[in-house]
């Protein structure tokens, strides 16, 4: 398992995090987004979007479970499964065609459906630490294999 850590001391420095992150996926990545609200998680996978190539706004996806972008270079498949309450109704979103496909997948409060994710994910964890500032966020990468 490899570990990294950034230090994003604005929201432009977590937006173009998210774009360097973009530019590096491959087809089958799956990244799974941890942090309380309002962190940057929305703002993250705006830059992700971009630096995939995304040329549509990206939203989060809070009432629609899986947010698609095919505009890129790669399909991009954004979920917020904070509200799934059972894991059938990942079932019935069809989450293996996602997961297996040749997208990227972004999912935002992963822990809920930790059960179904594959062994090689990518965890992202935005933080906050108010001490170093209003606008710092720790951004820690950790990969799973």
């Amino acid at each position: 398992m490899s570990k990294q850590v950034i230090e994003s001391f604005s929201p432009e420095d977590t937006f173009a995090f998210g774009v360097e992150l973009g530019k590096k996926c491959k087809p089958g990545d799956i990244l799974t987004l941890h942090g309380d609200l309002g962190v940057g998680k929305t703002l993250f996978s705006k830059g992700l979007g971009k630096g995939l190539a995304i040329d549509e706004p990206i939203s989060s996806p809070t009432f629609t479970v899986v947010q698609v972008y095919d505009s890129g270079r790669l399909p991009f498949y954004h979920f917020d499964v904070y509200r799934i309450a059972d894991l059938e109704e990942m079932d019935e979103i069809g989450y293996e065609d996602y997961f297996y496909g040749d997208g990227v997948c972004l999912i935002e409060w992963a822990e809920q459906i930790e059960e179904l994710l594959p062994e090689n994910v990518i965890a992202i964890t935005i933080e906050k630490d108010l001490e170093k500032g209003f606008d710092y966020r720790r951004i820690t990468l950790e990969e799973t294999k």
